[in-house]
């Protein structure tokens, strides 16, 4: 299909969507859930909120008003209760008067009412409920196996045990994310019966996919958050199963580096573990922590954990080597092989099999 196909079909639904009086469930989602711009009501007053969808439900089965009024009346109350929910004066209490400015503008119609209730009762709050069943880290599906192995293969396996921790927690938490997709995606189809509004297989499928795109974007912040503890617990569970002790970060040191663990050696110094699959979105921050600084700070070295290192370049390697930090990778990573042999960069690597011993000789 030629290019101009494609976005004439995406003009013509784009346009059919326009024309239906669901246009705006997704966007009534997106303001309900929106934190910076409109204090993200839909989750911190949602009790309240699916109180107020009650009372305009009520007042919407009231026919001794004309559709005139009605939306008048409708819109107040909206807009009355939802001051109501927050203190004068405060951040959220201002932000929420843009949302009732915004919703001023996209509310011209009884319809219009009906498809705000819609949002809040039938796609935020379900995806509420839902997020807050989804775990927030992965050691619940990680610890056991981490444990085997190591009893199993002992301190040789630490690469192979953090790769497996990366693995069973995306796979073990993305299975319970597909189970709580599925099961509200089924629950929503059985309610789209109940709607007091026409609608065909076309709104339908407006409801449907608003649900789906937002409780996508909902679960895409979870793992993100989720994605930065996880490498950070495998150190936790590293440093516990072979009973090392941490040390705390040195006073004064506020370099942004995401350390995750630190541990103090024999002579007085100190060490830091950073483990994260790859250096891409961080090294221009590691990068300022210059050997000058580290010794300051009595930081013998930075050791970092990589599991991904397709992206970590020669040149990444040498300027971060010069300035103290290792990198610890995989065992049979060509990239590992390949500096464990250049003379200008085998001092900066070493393979992760070796990292319980690191640690013992300078504990």
């Amino acid at each position: 299909m030629t290019e101009g196909k494609i976005g004439a079909m995406a003009e013509t639904f784009y346009n059919k969507i326009q024309s239906s009086p669901f246009k705006n469930i997704y966007w009534f989602a997106r303001y309900l859930l929106n934190t910076d711009q409109f204090g993200a009501l839909g989750k911190s007053k949602e009790i309240q909120l699916l109180n107020t969808v009650s009372l305009l439900e009520n007042l919407l089965a009231q026919d001794n008003f004309s559709d005139a009024d009605k939306l008048i009346l409708l819109k107040n109350t909206l807009s009355n209760e939802i001051k109501s929910m927050l203190t004068v004066g405060t951040k959220t209490y201002n932000l929420s008067l843009n949302l009732i400015n915004q919703l001023e503008q996209d509310i011209n119609s009884v319809d219009d009412v009906i498809i705000f209730c819609v949002a809040m009762k039938n796609v935020v709050a379900p995806i509420n409920r839902a997020i807050s069943l989804v775990p927030s880290d992965d050691k619940i599906f990680c610890e056991k196996a981490a444990k085997n192995i190591l009893d199993t293969f002992g301190e040789e396996k630490i690469g192979q045990l953090i790769s497996t921790w990366d693995n069973l927690g995306v796979k073990g938490c993305l299975n319970i994310e597909r189970a709580l997709v599925v099961e509200e995606f089924l629950k929503l189809i059985e309610n789209l019966s109940t709607l007091k509004i026409f609608h065909g297989k076309f709104e339908d499928s407006i409801i449907l996919t608003a649900f789906v795109q937002e409780f996508e974007r909902r679960l895409g912040q979870k793992r993100k958050a989720r994605g930065g503890n996880s490498l950070e617990s495998v150190a936790d569970f590293i440093f516990n199963y072979y009973g090392f002790k941490s040390a705390t970060k040195p006073n004064h040191f506020d370099q942004d580096l995401e350390i995750d663990k630190w541990f103090k050696c024999k002579d007085g110094w100190i060490v830091g573990i950073s483990c994260k699959r790859t250096l891409r979105e961080r090294w221009k921050q590691l990068s300022q922590a210059d050997r000058g600084t580290l010794s300051y700070f009595k930081i013998r070295e930075l050791w970092h954990l990589i599991t991904y290192d397709k992206d970590l370049s020669d040149d990444k390697i040498v300027r971060l080597g010069e300035q103290g930090q290792i990198f610890y990778l995989p065992n049979t990573s060509e990239t590992y092989k390949k500096c464990a042999a250049h003379p200008g960069m085998q001092n900066y690597v070493r393979p992760l099999s070796d990292l319980i011993c690191d640690i013992r000789k300078l504990i």
